[in-house]
């Protein structure tokens, strides 16, 4: 097996991470060493720090997750749902950071 091969990032682990959460909150959390990311509704706390262990090369030491119920809007009169959302904060160790702006 060659060192390539060892190094290489199994697919899956990149759907596991939908999207970096820039908001004012993360803003914030990320004072704390806390990077938020938008994930699958399906998507485990085990799973997930695996992902941001193996795609961004960090060590993590919690991770939190939560889900946002969607909301009930209404649009040029017609009813609609917008989509439940499964949100993941995750603290890295002390002294470690992830640049969510410049993406994978």
């Amino acid at each position: 097996m060659s060192k390539k091969d060892k190094d290489a990032i199994a697919p899956e682990l990149y759907d596991l991470i939908s999207a970096p959460l820039i908001t004012e909150k993360a803003t914030l959390a990320s004072q704390h060493n806390q990077v938020m990311f938008k994930v699958p509704l399906t998507a485990t706390k085990p799973e997930i720090k695996q992902a941001v262990e193996a795609l961004f090369k960090v060590n993590v030491t919690g991770v939190n997750t939560l889900i946002a119920k969607g909301k009930t809007k209404i649009f040029r009169g017609r009813r609609g749902r917008r989509n439940d959302v499964k949100k993941a904060i995750v603290t890295l160790a002390e002294g470690q950071s992830i640049d969510v702006t410049t993406g994978l």
